[in-house]
């Protein structure tokens, strides 16, 4: 895919504060070290797509490179930091696994960074929703764990939702009410596949109920969302601006039907706009932000970044925002501290991707076959080089295997949540990375995925794709049963 001049203005417009220059866990430091020819070659060389699919392609077991966790224990697929992490940020990982952990309480509490809860809040923990760091999960229409309902109305960026905000809060400490509950519908509809077989897919529909301040605004924008798997995020974090751009062609310009583009998002931390890579739209540029939207919108915890000690409550809720909070002087007023925030970040960003399994199964390398000649790969990247990073050894100059171009795709109108979010349309959401998705079920204990954890099976997420990722959905759909079968015994390795 070709650059257009859209994507060479966006460079110019965040080229002051790419990604490459970033240091540990979202923070400035000295640009990288630029790559030689030799090493550019070498990149081309690794990351190129198979033409044998026989044997493994040289490193793929592991994942994260010098990150991947090869021996994990079973009863923490997911929260093992790098092996390669430096001693010091060991211990940085340790404390912020307590932070992501904690139980917040209602202010005040004796114990600094342990209140400031709410006023209203959809969890106490931030484990609470990724659950064993995997991903969150709808148990029943009425138990829907990690699952949060984002809300805004048109206008000039986005608008927040006048009387409830931009996330719909289903908890309130003492003295407060929760601003209403999520209630979940589903309508199932056959699909019939080319030797006959039928799977049910089914569609969602929400609904909020005892709105504490009445009824949505009838132009009121609604998007569910659930919490993803934690795994390499920190390594997502070091691919290289450019090395993303590059892939994108907003204007399908080599004909493909792949039309990838650029979520352009507002950085807190340097002031100006940058290149989004976390959350399902791709809506926050770093961790460090990432991790402090999270804590004030889902938890209500004010940060120097998000520094509103009332999380989401809007001016309509004026006892919500007169409260009292958890703010202290030793933590610059805020309820969540730097330091805090510091351990909490390196923890999100050094949770090591497990080493794949069976990647030389001859099920599996057929199937890995069957997800190019599909052409997932045009969407799900299969590997990246991050960038040599000095300072950062963790990271620095890593060949990984995330499966995700970390750019925005039109889905189809099947998985469209009508819900702008900066330049992302409400038909569009960014590509998840794969790996680790073979362990959701061991993890998590539920096997749901996509965006809202409507599809109860790889397969069934596979034909929930549309408007780009139509033909590949309608090659899966039509495979050979054994091809089929092997695909999803691929995608089961990852």
């Amino acid at each position: 895919m070709r650059k257009t001049s859209f994507l060479m203005a966006l460079a110019a417009v965040t080229s002051p504060c790419l990604a490459e220059d970033l240091g540990p866990w979202g923070e400035p430091h000295l640009t990288p070290a630029p790559r030689t020819q030799a090493e550019r070659e070498r990149i081309q060389a690794a990351t190129a797509s198979p033409t044998d699919f026989s044997a493994p392609n040289s490193f793929e077991v592991r994942s994260a490179g010098a990150a991947t966790q090869m021996d994990p224990q079973p009863r923490a697929l997911f929260s093992t930091p790098f092996p390669n992490l430096p001693a010091d940020q060991k211990l940085d990982f340790t404390l912020g696994e307590a932070m992501f952990e904690k139980l917040w309480v209602q202010a005040p509490a004796s114990t600094i960074s342990s209140d400031g809860l709410g006023p209203l809040y959809n969890t106490r923990a931030c484990s609470a929703c990724h659950v064993q760091d995997g991903r969150g999960f709808v148990a029943d229409p009425q138990d829907h764990k990690g699952l949060v309902l984002r809300l805004s109305v048109p206008g000039k960026g986005m608008q927040p939702e006048p009387n409830y905000g931009f996330q719909l809060q289903t908890r309130a400490i003492s003295g407060h009410h929760a601003e209403g509950q999520l209630s979940i519908t589903y309508q199932e509809t056959p699909i019939t596949l080319g030797d006959g077989t039928i799977v049910m897919l089914r569609a969602p529909h929400y609904a909020v109920h005892d709105g504490a301040h009445g009824d949505l605004a009838p132009d009121a924008m609604t998007s569910p969302r659930i919490a993803p798997q934690m795994i390499g995020l920190g390594l997502l974090e070091a691919i290289p601006e450019a090395d993303i751009l590059a892939q994108a062609d907003p204007d399908d310009a080599d004909g493909d039907g792949i039309s990838g583009r650029p979520n352009v998002v507002w950085s807190h931390i340097f002031d100006q706009p940058m290149l989004g890579r976390f959350g399902h739209k791709a809506g926050n540029p770093t961790l460090r932000q990432q991790s402090a939207d999270a804590a004030n919108g889902d938890i209500g915890l004010s940060s120097t970044l998000f520094p509103n000690h009332w999380g989401d409550c809007t001016q309509a809720q004026v006892d919500c925002r007169t409260e009292r909070h958890g703010g202290t002087e030793a933590q610059n007023g805020v309820e969540l501290g730097d330091k805090a925030l510091d351990v909490l970040t390196t923890y999100v960003a050094a949770l090591a991707p497990p080493a794949r399994r069976n990647a030389s199964n001859p099920d599996v390398l057929r199937g890995k076959e069957q997800f190019h000649v599909a052409g997932c790969a045009a969407c799900h990247t299969p590997a990246f080089v991050t960038h040599r990073l000095p300072d950062d050894p963790a990271r620095s100059f890593q060949l990984i295997w995330p499966y995700s171009d970390m750019l925005l795709h039109d889905m189809g109108e099947g998985l469209a949540d009508h819900r702008p979010e900066w330049q992302a349309s409400g038909q569009e959401w960014r590509t998840p990375p794969l790996w680790g998705i073979g362990l959701t079920g061991q993890v998590s204990e539920h096997s749901t995925f996509l965006h809202d954890g409507r599809a109860r099976s790889l397969l069934e997420a596979i034909l929930w794709h549309g408007g780009e990722a139509k033909a590949a959905r309608d090659t899966v759909r039509f495979m050979d049963p054994s091809d089929r079968a092997a695909l999803i015994t691929f995608l089961e390795s990852l």
